[in-house]
């Protein structure tokens, strides 16, 4: 029982990458319209008469992402049912099928009546958390039997910082991603790092403001992820899962920001703006995994306050 388990919540987790990387496929080819305004039928018809490249990739994205949302749905009331006494369970079983429905309706809504840039930026935000959630409870299921384990961790209030600080700051660099794709920005400013030729290098139009304020956004997460990564390093050698995790969150914002530059060095190279929606996906699931240590790390503290309490003073015994 624990092993199938196991292998359907990888493959549900593989499949909610796809999702991801079949929102970012949609955006960067323009195959928003590819079934028309009919949802979720294509053009009005089960079996479109008119096959086109659009309409392709559009319709692949709509398959998965159902197949992803029974997935999710199957994957939450087994893990429900088969290590609910875990605390994180029941919670994240919620949240990763409540976000996916979410993301799935503002998707239907942009087909149906169109929405705006803004929200539209929303929408690989939402499926981001979706994906961490059941990352996470993927994790949860290989904790069953110890084989992957980190419940008794200690972890600074500095640490506890960073970890929340930056997930949260995470999220305001994807959306700012995600509204340059929308708002079609990507190469307002088509040199790097700074925005033209032009002797200072600032922007002038709003395209190209938009543009530099998510490459500054980008550049403060991968300072502070290299700041985290490097105070891990120095106190955490005897907490691997910390440690380790830290650094892979540097090699991953590294990645990050090569990408992010060869996107506007390529002129929008398909393959390296997907690579660059596949590291983020991965950089926000370790982060929310960062999160989940510090709730654990935090009901430790509280444990062994409630234990440090419960002994009596040596005057109170006197």
């Amino acid at each position: 029982m624990q092993r199938a388990l196991k292998w359907f919540a990888v493959f549900t987790t593989i499949i909610m990458l796809l999702v991801l990387i079949g929102g970012a496929l949609v955006t960067k080819t323009e195959s928003g319209a590819g079934c028309g305004d009919s949802w979720p039928l294509c053009h009005g018809e089960i079996i479109p008469s008119e096959i086109t490249f659009e309409l392709v990739i559009e319709l692949s994205h709509r398959l998965v992402s159902g197949l992803a949302g029974l997935a999710v749905l199957v994957l939450s009331v087994w893990a429900w049912r088969t290590i609910g006494h875990i605390r994180e369970t029941k919670f994240l079983s919620i949240l990763s099928f409540f976000f996916l429905v979410l993301q799935a309706l503002i998707g239907a809504a942009a087909v149906k009546w169109g929405q705006s840039d803004a929200v539209l930026a929303l929408h690989f935000g939402i499926s981001l958390i979706s994906f961490a959630s059941v990352l996470l409870l993927t994790l949860l299921i290989f904790e069953v039997d110890k084989k992957f384990d980190a419940r008794s961790l200690l972890i600074s209030k500095e640490m506890k910082f960073h970890m929340v600080g930056i997930i949260l700051y995470s999220y305001v660099v994807v959306y700012t991603g995600a509204y340059v794709r929308h708002k079609g920005a990507s190469l307002a400013c088509p040199e790097w790092p700074i925005c033209s030729g032009r002797a200072n290098g600032l922007p002038t139009t709003l395209h190209e403001w938009i543009q530099m304020g998510h490459r500054f956004a980008a550049g403060l997460i991968f300072l502070w992820i290299t700041y985290a990564a490097w105070r891990a390093i120095r106190s955490y050698k005897h907490q691997r899962v910390v440690y380790w995790g830290w650094i892979i969150a540097f090699c991953l914002v590294s990645f990050q920001v090569t990408t992010g530059a060869l996107v506007v060095l390529t002129g929008l190279n398909l393959f390296v703006s997907l690579a660059h929606a596949l590291i983020i996906s991965c950089l926000f699931g370790l982060l929310s995994y960062f999160l989940l240590l510090v709730s654990r790390s935090n009901a430790q503290a509280d444990v062994f306050s409630s234990k440090n309490s419960s002994i009596p003073k040596k005057e109170e015994t006197l």
